[in-house]
C-alpha cells in the first residue's frame, strides 16, 4: 500500500479539514494512510473496552485523535492513556492534546509498522511516554516498552498469556485483545 507524503508545520496541519483518515505529521511530513481492515479495528476496540475497564483514573481515548508534541510531529495513537492532571498530555484551549501520553498502544498494520517501529517509537521516547505497547495482529503477541530513565526499555514479548502492566499494575488478558467477533 502507498503512503501520499507533504511537508509542513503543526500550525499548518491544525488548518487541515477534520478527517478520519489516517494521516499523521512526523517530522514535518503528512502521512496518510489507508484506512485500517476489519481485524486492526476489532483489536482497537477490544484494547479499548479493555482498558476502560481496568483504569480507574484519567481517559483512554481511541484514534482518530491528534497529539501534538512538537512543532513538527502530530501523531494519532490507536489507543492511548492520558492519566490525568499530572500528565505530560494536556487538553489545550482549542480541544487538541499536546504532549505525550502515558500509555500508547500501536497496533501493527503493514502500511503502519515502519512508522510505529522507528519514527513514532523514537518521538514517545523523546517526548515521555511512560510505556508502549506494539502490537501485532498477525502474530498476536504484544510487546511491552517501559521507560527507565530516559529510554523505553522492552519488557518482554507476550504471546497467548496474562501480563502485568508495569506502568498500570494490572493484569492484561492477551486473549481479551486478540478476541474476534468472527471466529
Amino acid at each position: 500500500m502507498s503512503q501520499t507524503t507533504t511537508r509542513m508545520t503543526v500550525e499548518d496541519y491544525i488548518k487541515l479539514p477534520q478527517t478520519t483518515q489516517p494521516t499523521e505529521l512526523i517530522n514535518g511530513e503528512i502521512i496518510v494512510s489507508p484506512t485500517p481492515k476489519l481485524t486492526h479495528q476489532m483489536i482497537s476496540g477490544n484494547l479499548f473496552t479493555l482498558l476502560k475497564k481496568i483504569i480507574e483514573t484519567g481517559r483512554v481515548i481511541a484514534a482518530p485523535m491528534d497529539v501534538y508534541l512538537d512543532s513538527l510531529n502530530a501523531v494519532q495513537p490507536d489507543v492511548f492513556w492520558v492519566s490525568g492532571p499530572n500528565s505530560l498530555c494536556k487538553r489545550g484551549e482549542n480541544d487538541y492534546l499536546y504532549g505525550a501520553p502515558d500509555l500508547v498502544c500501536e497496533i501493527l498494520s503493514p502500511s503502519t509498522a515502519r512508522y510505529d517501529k522507528r519514527e513514532k517509537f523514537a518521538l514517545y521516547e523523546k517526548y515521555g511516554v511512560r510505556e508502549y505497547w506494539l502490537i501485532d495482529q498477525a502474530n498476536q503477541w504484544v510487546e511491552v516498552y517501559t521507560r527507565q530513565e530516559e529510554k523505553l526499555i522492552l519488557v518482554e514479548v507476550y504471546h497467548q498469556t496474562i501480563f502485568t502492566s508495569p506502568l498500570l499494575q494490572r493484569e492484561i488478558d492477551t486473549h481479551l485483545i486478540f478476541a474476534g467477533w468472527f471466529e
